[in-house]
Formats: structure tokens, sequence, C-alpha cells
């Protein structure tokens, strides 16, 4: 069942669109939210009055909803869904699914999507045979999208093929499926701590010292325990990234000082933390009270610790309580975590590396090692609303 489940549903220019008020009665009768978004060229075969009705929800199309400047937020929508459903997607959006063609609402709301997407081709057989589609419906699939396979149909020709969109009874059954793995309310009851971003240690009014963490991995897994139902208390640096769901309490702070104040301060309370906020080791011994002028050659800093928040929140644990780190390292990367494992009481780390291009600071993906002291899970490249789901999946077997 789908009782619960935000759904965002992308119509495109398809003979088949007609077959998406199906797919919206039987998302609903399943208990499902759903919010359509449509491409201009779909609405030449079906009306948006027509679907609308059927969501009670006014259907996307344009950027802008007014002459007033109003608009339509493609990523709000992105972090707002459980999963997207693009049903039919023609030739043409899927090419510029594949290569980020970012024209129309629909393919913009794709690329900022966080959840899970599925997609159901419609097209006539030779088109879906052509190797331009099947190199981008491969390319799809290595974004770990999810591709609903059409039906088989008949070429003039009497020769057997696929093409004709799958039926709404059968897509919606595999979205069922597929979205059960991971069900709303299985974390209900549980309080959930999460760090997320960097922190900024002054040096004086204007400069800082910092990291490139964006907040993205945090958010993610911020995202996927409310998902799941939990009470999240979410601690985050300063960072652009905005939470959709209401059970994610939000606290924002710029420092080490005000992330261990408040960390401190929610983690008895909580079932268990996970740590993923990526701390400054060190602050300036002093913060100058004006702008610090370029005068002389050079200039000295003194720097000092900052509080060990992992080792902090470590000493605190009950034995009902769980507690994830994570690691960032550029060497020697398995043991580096071996030892912040046992020396910070984690029950288990993420390993995340430097060596793998593109995974870590502001990327939208990430590739992870889970270790514990019974072992160590290596995890393939994936979008990290995939790798948070991998991450909460372990910490689930973890809780009482």
């Amino acid at each position: 069942m789908l009782q619960g489940k935000k759904i965002v549903l992308g119509i495109t220019g398809s003979i088949a669109a007609y077959k998406a008020c199906n797919i919206i009665r039987l998302l609903i009768k399943q208990g499902a939210e759903v919010q359509v978004v449509i491409t201009p060229s779909g609405k030449e075969f079906i009306t948006p009055i027509t679907l609308s009705a059927l969501t009670q929800k006014p259907v996307i199309s344009e950027f802008f909803s007014q002459r007033d400047g109003t608009w339509h937020s493609h990523v709000a929508l992105g972090l707002w869904a459980d999963a997207m459903l693009i049903a039919p997607c023609t030739a043409s959006t899927l090419g510029k699914m594949a290569h980020g063609v970012a024209d129309n609402m629909l393919i913009t709301t794709y690329l900022s999507m966080k959840a899970p997407v599925f997609i159901a081709p419609a097209m006539d057989l030779d088109m879906y045979a052509h190797p331009t589609t099947q190199q981008n419906l491969e390319t799809l699939r290595s974004f770990g999208n999810h591709i609903i396979e059409p039906q088989s149909g008949f070429l003039a020709s009497g020769l057997e093929g696929k093409g004709r969109m799958e039926e709404p009874e059968q897509i919606v059954a595999y979205l069922s499926e597929k979205l059960e793995d991971s069900p709303r309310g299985a974390m209900e009851g549980t309080r959930i701590l999460i760090t997320a971003g960097p922190t900024y240690e002054k040096i004086d009014p204007v400069r800082f010292i910092g990291n490139y963490s964006s907040g993205k991995m945090g958010f993610a897994l911020a995202e996927e325990c409310a998902r799941r139902g939990a009470e999240v208390t979410l601690i985050a640096g300063p960072v652009s990234l905005q939470t959709v769901r209401q059970n994610i309490h939000r606290i924002d702070v710029e420092s080490c000082e005000e992330m261990y104040q408040a960390a401190i301060q929610a983690f008895p309370q909580c079932d268990a933390a996970i740590l993923c906020a990526a701390v400054a080791d060190f602050r300036p011994e002093t913060i100058a009270d004006q702008k610090i002028k370029r005068e002389g050659d050079d200039l000295v800093i003194r720097l000092k610790p900052t509080h060990d928040i992992a080792a902090a929140l470590g000493r605190m644990k009950t034995p009902q309580q769980r507690l994830v780190g994570f690691a960032l390292e550029t060497n020697d990367e398995q043991t580096n975590a071996q030892h912040k494992l046992q020396k910070k009481n984690l029950d288990f780390i993420v390993l995340n590396s430097l060596r793998n291009k593109g995974t870590c600071f502001q990327s939208d993906e990430n590739q992870i090692t889970i270790i514990s002291a019974t072992g160590k899970k290596e995890y393939e490249r994936k979008p990290k609303q995939s790798v948070a789901s991998d991450i909460i999946d372990e910490l689930t077997t973890l809780l009482p």
C-alpha cells in the first residue's frame, strides 16, 4: 500500500497520457497524495483541469505560476516527494533526462528529485528499439532510476516488439512493491539526532575557517529518517538547504561551539545520533573585533582545538542509545576509521574517501564503506538519498 506516500506524477506528450487518469485514481485509492507535473506537449493530449479535478491540486507545468513573479520550486518538489513516477515518458523526455536538458518544469523537477524515480516509457517499437533510446535507458538505469518496461506490441510486419506503455494497474503495483522496501512509519516513536553541514570559526567579522561541506548528506539522512516516521532533531551548520517534512526540528548553528552545545543538550532525549557534520577541528585562539587589515608580508593566526562532538556523545551514550559517526579520509582510510570507531565509542562509522572523485563535498553522489566492530560493508557509488537509505537500514538493525 502507498498510504501517506507523496508522489510526483510526471506526464509527457504521448497518446498514452490519457492513462494518467487511471494511474492517479489507483494511487489515491492506495492512500497516496499526488502532485502532477506536465510538459507543455503533454497538455495537448490531456487537460490540466481533468488532472487537477482528480488530484485536488493545481497542475504544475510552467516555472512561473503567475505574472507577479510567483514561481514553482522544483527543488521543493524534489524534497517533498517519496517517489517520482513519469508515465507516460516519451523518447524525447528520456533523452533530456539522460543528458540533463533542463528546458521544462518536469526535467528540472527530475534533476532535483531526492526520492526514487520510476519511468514508464511509451513510444512505437522503432523508436524504442533505436540504439539512441536504448542507450538513454541504460544511462538512466545507471543513475539508479527504475525503468518499468513497456508491453509487447506488433509491427506492421508482424514482428513482436515493445513500445506500448505498461498498464496503470501494473505500474502502480510495481511502484507499491518497491516503496514497501522502506515502509513509511517503520521508525515511528524513534528520536534521531543528526548533525549536518560545515561549521564556520570566525577570524574577524568578515572571515572564517571552514570547509566545503554542503550538508547534502546530512539533510538526506534527516529526510530519510523523517520519511520513515522518526522524530528528527537536525543541527545544521551554515548551508542553503531547506527541510520539507514536519517531523524535522531544525536547529541552525554556525560554530563548533554552538553545534556542540546543541548536541549535548539534545542527545539525552534521543535513541540515536548520526554525526554527519564536517566540524572544524581548530578555531582561532582570538577573534578580532574589527576586520584585519593587510599589513606586512604575512599574518600568523594561532589556532586551538575545537570540541570533539563525537567523543563527547560517545562518553554520554547509554547502553540503549546508538551513535553513528562519519570519517572523511585522504589516506589510510580504513585504519583511521577503525581508530575513530573505537576511540569515540561509535556503533558504526561511515567512511568516505577523497580518492573517490565527485563523491564527497558538494556532490550529489557518495560512495561509502560502513565499518563496525563485526566487519565492514562496501557500497557502490550512488545518489546521496540512496546512500542515506543504506545507512538508515543499517541503523535500524541496531535499534532496540
